[in-house]
């Protein structure tokens, strides 16, 4: 598939989510909020990170800035799975 002209902002993309497709952010922000909040009270006063249900959400402050999935490790000899 050729790569578009037109740069689609991530503001555009979070609203065709919730208008087009339908998706209700602001419910998985506050479900990803609970999520990080429930881990927080366990977690050292100031964290860079926090990972709930094989997901790290990086953090600034009380900003989350990104996530990425957890890689799983594979046995020595073992092929990883794609």
């Amino acid at each position: 598939m050729k790569k578009p002209v037109v740069h689609i902002t991530d503001h555009a993309l979070v609203r065709y989510l919730e208008r087009v497709l339908l998706v209700d952010v602001e419910s998985l922000r506050r479900r990803i909020g609970r999520e990080i909040d429930a881990r927080l009270i366990e977690e050292l006063p100031d964290p860079c990170g926090v990972t709930v249900n094989g997901v790290t959400y990086k953090l600034q402050g009380k900003a989350v800035t990104t996530c990425v999935p957890v890689k799983k490790r594979t046995r020595r000899g073992q092929r990883p799975r794609k």
